[in-house]
């Protein structure tokens, strides 16, 4: 399937629109897991729900048929920014800081937590982006690697394969990537 995936993304990128409507029914099982592991770092009141972050998200990959994309994994990793922009356009538009304190708190459990695996803290949305940029700005691969892991769920693997990189030096660079994020969010550990 994977080489089926790729097949109608080179075609949608070349203009085909029926191959949209043969990848879609391909992709929207993944995309929709995607969406249902972004939901769940989110406040249980949230007024987003997964199948709205998927359309939302879709919606805005739809003009992106022009793409240069490379396979699947490029598509999900394209999908799990998307999604991120979602969320966070979500919590600006809610006001979540002004109005509303601690309505944009996610539950960061592993894959971010470093210290103590498997613990649960509370993450402003808002300011987990804030940190997020400010990694892509210091170190852009080491924030897209982020980026698919935590929002897009993508394995080292995966991740390795969009970015044309040894698996080692992806996992090297998740490893970093996590205690600077944790540095950077103070996350209080024990």
């Amino acid at each position: 399937m994977a080489g089926e995936i790729t097949d109608l993304l080179h075609r949608w990128s070349r203009g085909d629109e029926a191959a949209l409507d043969h990848l879609v029914p391909l992709v929207y099982g993944e995309l929709r897991r995607i969406a249902r592991r972004s939901m769940r770092r989110e406040r249980s009141d949230h007024t987003l729900q997964p199948t709205a972050l998927l359309h939302e998200a879709f919606l805005r990959l739809t003009p992106q048929h022009d793409k240069d994309w490379q396979n699947r994994q490029h598509f999900f990793a394209v999908a799990a920014q998307l999604m991120r922009q979602v969320l966070v356009d979500h919590a600006r538009r809610r006001g979540a800081r002004k109005r509303n304190p601690g309505s944009a708190l996610i539950e960061l459990t592993k894959p971010i937590d470093v210290a103590l695996p498997g613990a649960t803290h509370q993450v402003d949305l808002l300011d987990l982006d804030r940190t997020l940029s400010e990694l892509q700005a210091i170190d852009e691969r080491r924030g897209r690697i982020v980026e698919m892991r935590f929002f897009g769920g993508l394995t080292i693997p995966e991740i390795s394969t969009v970015l044309g990189l040894p698996a080692w030096a992806v996992k090297k660079d998740w490893m970093l990537a996590k205690a600077w994020l944790a540095r950077r969010l103070r996350i209080a550990h024990g």
